[in-house]
C-alpha cells in the first residue's frame, strides 16, 4: 500500500544551509537599482539629444556596472514636454536611491538633472541647457 517517494522534495528544511545559493548585499542591490534608474534616464536624455548630460550619466552608469552602457536613441516620437517629465521622474528616483546608498556623485548628478528638467518644463531653456558642468 505504501509507495516510496521517488522525487526529491521541493520544500526546504529550516536548518538547510543558507549558503547554498548566492545572496546579494543591500549595497549591491542598491547599486543595481541605481544603475537601472540612471540607464533609463540616459535613454531619455539621449532621446532629448543632450549629449553632454548623457556623457555624464553614462560615466556614472559605467562606474556602477563596471562597463559602459549601451547607448542609442530609440526615438519614440514623444513630445519634448513628455520626455522632460519622464526624465524628471527618473532623476528623482535615482536621487532617492543615491541618497539611500550615500553616493554623493550620483546624488548631485541626479539633482542637477532634476533642476534642468524642471527648468525645461517651466519653459526656461537657458537653465535647461546649463545642465551640469
Amino acid at each position: 500500500m505504501y509507495e516510496p517517494i521517488r522525487t526529491k522534495s521541493v520544500h526546504r528544511m529550516a536548518d538547510d544551509a543558507q549558503d547554498a545559493y548566492p545572496h546579494r548585499s543591500r549595497e549591491e542591490e542598491l547599486d543595481i537599482q541605481l544603475a537601472g534608474h540612471l540607464s533609463a534616464l540616459l535613454a531619455v536624455t539621449d532621446e532629448l539629444g543632450d549629449s553632454e548630460a548623457g556623457d555624464l550619466i553614462a560615466r556614472q552608469v559605467a562606474r556602477l556596472r563596471g562597463a559602459p552602457p549601451a547607448r542609442h536613441a530609440g526615438l519614440r516620437g514623444s513630445s519634448a514636454q513628455d520626455l522632460h517629465s519622464r526624465a524628471h521622474a527618473l532623476a528623482g528616483r535615482a536621487l532617492v536611491v543615491a541618497a539611500s546608498r550615500a553616493d554623493t556623485a550620483a546624488a548631485i548628478l541626479a539633482a542637477e538633472r532634476m533642476d534642468a528638467h524642471t527648468a525645461a518644463l517651466a519653459g526656461e531653456p537657458s537653465l535647461a541647457a546649463a545642465g551640469t558642468p
